[in-house]
């Protein structure tokens, strides 16, 4: 066990910790179990990566010693703790949740109770967060040595640095700068003393230069004439340059004593650009990799709660899809109550489409990726993205001939496209041009792509465009321009989950009052499209069969038996697949299985290899929400996504059945009983 990756587990009454502990160990997780809070500081002080602490337990303690500790973590550190709770984070519901949330800092409210793997999945994420400020950690020891580096270099070559903030006019300096305007290194040196240092033949001069770099932007580059306290007359070089971060309004620079250099200026000049260049270097290397790591670990955590809240609405939504599809067979045949179960499943099939959103943006939806002819599918698309755009709008195809195919899911990339095209035409309420663009040519340096080569198709219009902070903030969930209820925030986060799901990206260029360009860059396929269309075959449907469920929500395993009972086939429910196994090995006869993939204890994929060791030939359908099987599952399954309709599940199953049969009647007619 990695002592700087285990979980503390501080839960002292009942059998929480073993049975947290338990389930961390079968997830590879190590863990550690407190049996009081100095325990729990003790290990915090060792090292680890998270905690996971009941609310009763900060409740009833002391929580002085872990705040202290809190407050003492170093600066790229942000320790996470996973809080179990009864009453949620809501700080009316639980005025508790506040106060620890102000203590804690970085704290994850559990509401219990809860799903195995919702914690394990909450526990995993938590882990990724703090291996990213390990990294932080090496990267800022790295930077911090650099700019030790850089700081003798300039001791070495007799410069200062300092500070001016343009809002409260604070001037703070370096020792060495002070003493190039002949002050000692403990002297205070305020902007009004610099000003009167200044020779009054070149104070004028130095004000115009300050007033143009503050107005224009500008660097800040002047020589002028210096009086000492002591009445010496030197000669001071000053370097700058306007520094925005959103929060202040800086002038940074350095500063040189040039008297007795001034006969070989040229020299001193290169010298100090040179470290001047260092310096704005290092700097832009440092307000960058800390902003490019908050934002990492921000996303990474939003597309991780995002998608298993995504996969437990799944579940949710298969139960009433299920329920109102059955119903709808049994009641009578009343236009009323029929609109009425229309108008619900339409809301539960709405409800379906936006988790599929979610999980676009978290990367975790199903995709059937497969070569296609982008020219054939957005021309195909050219009448319905008119219908949308509406009649102030004209669309101008430019598509490139004799293009590879490219890696996709149609159906996910239309919906990405016509997305685009209906962000474009919101961008443009008075009208305009939409070009829809298809090429092949070498991504741009900078994006983040695999080598390969890659198809580039962009969507551009000449609306109004966006400034660089919204620009910066575009794919990011939930963030709209749009007034309120008028948008989700989902729309470009789900086109960006997408593209980097098929192995692309999308890249977006705006500027305000010049419109604005998305770039889907999409992997090129080796394998050339299937020519010919396939019409549509009715399934036929299989036999009265005897079908074993095995799903452990109570409500999802109710939902699916009385599909397939519905369809005539007799049903064996299991609520875990040690228990479907033991079915199996009792000897009972199924004909085929159909079981959940995210099972606690053991995965619908781990089910289906050791029943294929009792019974090879047995058809089994794993039903997931998820994209893919993690990697090394070792068993290729036939799947039906969820949530999902009787239909659904009835074509996939006689798929199975009917292809089960139909093998089994070809290997009796190579073998024919005497």
């Amino acid at each position: 066990m990695t002592i700087s990756e285990r979980a503390l587990v501080f839960t002292p009454t009942g059998r929480d910790a073993s049975v947290a502990a338990a389930l961390l160990r079968e997830a590879g997780i190590g863990s550690t179990i407190c049996c009081d809070m100095e325990a729990l500081c003790h290990g915090l002080a060792e090292g680890a990566g998270l905690a996971i602490v009941t609310e009763e337990a900060f409740r009833t303690s002391n929580l002085r010693m872990v705040a202290q500790w809190i407050e003492q973590q170093p600066s790229w550190s942000d320790f996470p703790f996973v809080l179990l709770t009864e009453r949620g984070s809501d700080t009316e519901q639980n005025p508790v949740a506040a106060r620890l949330s102000s203590v804690l800092g970085n704290v994850i409210f559990l509401e219990r109770p809860f799903h195995p793997t919702t914690l394990i999945g909450v526990v995993q994420n938590a882990l990724r967060g703090r291996r990213r400020q390990y990294e932080a950690r090496t990267q800022l020891e790295a930077i911090r040595e650099s700019e030790e580096r850089l700081s003798m270099a300039l001791k070495a070559g007799h410069l200062g640095t300092w500070e001016y903030d343009l809002a409260t006019g604070v001037l703070t300096t370096s020792e060495h700068c002070r003493m190039n305007f002949g002050r000692s290194p403990d002297d205070p040196f305020s902007y009004e003393e610099l000003l009167e240092s200044v020779h009054p033949a070149d104070r004028a001069r130095m004000k115009a230069a300050v007033r143009h770099s503050i107005t224009s932007g500008d660097d800040y580059l002047i020589e002028y004439r210096v009086v000492w306290p002591d009445g010496s007359l030197h000669w001071i070089e000053i370097r700058a340059r306007i520094i925005e971060d959103g929060r202040s309004r800086r002038l940074i620079g350095v500063s040189s004593d040039i008297t007795a250099q001034k006969t070989a200026q040229a020299e001193l000049l290169r010298f100090s650009e040179t470290l001047e260049q260092q310096v704005q270097e290092r700097t832009a290397e440092l307000r960058q990799k800390e902003a490019a790591l908050r934002q990492a670990q921000k996303m990474e955590t939003i597309g991780q709660l995002t998608g298993g809240v995504a996969h437990d609405f799944n579940n949710l939504l298969m139960a009433v899809i299920g329920n109102i599809d059955l119903l709808r067979q049994k009641i009578p045949d009343s236009p009323h109550l029929q609109r009425y179960l229309d108008g619900a499943l339409q809301g539960a099939q709405r409800g379906a489409a936006l988790t599929q959103r979610l999980l676009a943006f978290a990367r975790r939806q199903d995709l059937a990726p497969e070569p296609v002819d982008l020219r054939l599918l957005v021309e195909g698309m050219h009448a319905l993205i008119e219908r949308s755009l509406g009649p102030l709008i004209s669309i101008d195809l430019r598509l490139a001939d004799a293009m590879p195919p490219a890696i996709v899911d149609s159906n996910q990339l239309e919906l990405a496209i016509l997305n685009l095209t209906v962000n474009a035409r919101d961008a443009m309420p008075d009208g305009g041009r939409l070009t829809i663009e298809l090429d092949q040519r070498p991504p741009p340096i900078g994006l983040a792509l695999t080598p390969g080569q890659y198809l580039r198709l962009a969507v551009r219009d000449n609306g109004a465009g966006m400034d660089a902070r919204t620009l910066e903030r575009a794919i990011e969930p939930f963030f709209s321009t749009k007034e309120f209820g008028k948008g989700t925030g989902l729309g470009l986060s789900m086109v960006h989950g997408l593209a980097v799901q098929l192995g692309g990206t999308l890249n977006i260029v705006s500027r305000i009052g010049e419109g604005t360009t998305a770039e889907l860059w999409l992997p090129v396929s080796e394998v050339e499209v299937k020519r010919g269309v396939t019409s549509d075959q009715e399934v036929t449907a299989a036999p009265s069969s005897t079908i074993l469920v095995v799903d452990d929500d109570a409500l999802i395993a109710m939902s699916t038996v009385d599909m397939l009972e519905d369809l005539g086939h007799t049903v064996i429910d299991a609520q875990s697949g040690k228990q479907a196994l033991e079915i199996l090995e009792g000897g009972t006869h199924v004909d085929a299985i159909v079981t959940d993939h995210a099972m606690p204890g053991m995965t619908g994929a781990e089910l289906a290899m050791k029943a294929r060791e009792l019974r090879p030939d047995i058809p089994i359908l794993l039903t997931t929400g998820y994209a893919d099987l993690p990697a090394g599952v070792g068993i290729d399954l036939p799947r039906l996504g969820k949530p999902y309709q009787q239909r659904d599940l009835a074509e996939k199953l006689s798929k199975l059945l009917n292809a089960a049969r139909e093998t089994r009647l070809a290997d009796a007619a190579k073998d024919p009983v005497d």
